[in-house]
């Protein structure tokens, strides 16, 4: 894939990106969705190796990730400033702020989290 130069060509392959990305969980079958990932975490230090276990966590880590951008993008064009990270975490610590996330979740389904958070950004 070529790399984007203009707004247009990022937005246009953003969108093509994820619509790769719901292909891809549209052909799980409904049994597999929520089976752990079996991760070979040998020599791998990045906690998200031990901290996200099933498509679910994934889904919502990148919803809550998102969330964040959406919000800051949404103040600061309104002119309220604010740091992109809530307080009281910041680049050192924003592992922590993953863990928050995640335990956040824990009681979504993959149901759930695909139809709130995946299907609604198709339709925004």
């Amino acid at each position: 894939m070529a790399r984007a130069h203009t707004k247009k060509d990022l937005i246009e392959s953003a969108s093509k990106q994820f619509e790769k990305l719901i292909d891809m969980l549209n052909a799980i079958s409904i049994e597999d969705v929520d089976k752990p990932f079996l991760f070979n975490v040998d020599g791998r230090k990045e906690n998200h190796w031990k901290r996200d276990n099933n498509l679910r966590d994934v889904i919502v880590h990148l919803y809550e990730w998102h969330q964040l951008l959406i919000d800051w993008v949404k103040s600061n064009m309104s002119n309220a400033k604010q740091p992109f990270l809530p307080a009281p975490y910041n680049w050192k610590t924003y592992g922590d702020l993953n863990v928050e996330f995640w335990k956040k979740h824990q009681n979504t389904s993959y149901n759930q989290a695909f139809k709130e958070h995946v299907e609604n950004v198709c339709h925004s």
